[in-house]
């Protein structure tokens, strides 16, 4: 299955996404820097930046700052990662900058329940500028 993350609601299509591969699908996600967190930029940026100067810069916790592992990391919050059957749905879910030339041919999908419409607020901002605002460089 493959997934335009373009204008979808990170929280909410990771989990959509994280069900699919803990059923056996494999999952590709395509257009990562397009997906959305919503709340207000200052707050949103300011906590993962806090997140991110937490713990030691050798032993971890390691936060991404690419918008492929940062959706990629969303999504192995909401699985059981550290059992066989979740390291196994990990395995199978795969993150992309842009489209790669594999994929511009195949029809991708998008989850209605995930539309940034859906939000009450116009208050968001995308995983891309995220990145960027903490020290990505993709």
């Amino acid at each position: 299955m493959i997934i335009d993350a373009t204008d979808l609601i990170l929280g909410r299509m990771a989990s959509l996404a994280a069900k699919k591969a803990l059923l056996g699908e494999k999952i590709e996600i395509i257009n990562c820097e397009k997906a959305v967190l919503s709340g207000s930029k200052a707050e949103v940026i300011q906590k993962f930046k806090k997140r991110q100067q937490r713990g030691d810069t050798f032993k971890g916790p390691f936060y991404p700052r690419k918008p492929n592992m940062f959706v990629r990391r969303t999504i192995r919050g909401m699985i059981p990662y550290k059992k066989e059957n979740g390291r196994k749905a990990y395995e199978r879910v795969k993150c992309y900058i842009g489209v790669p030339d594999d994929f511009k041919d195949k029809k991708s999908e998008t989850f209605e329940k995930a539309d940034v419409k859906k939000l009450p607020t116009l208050k968001y901002i995308e995983v891309g500028k995220i990145c960027k605002l903490i020290g990505g460089k993709w």
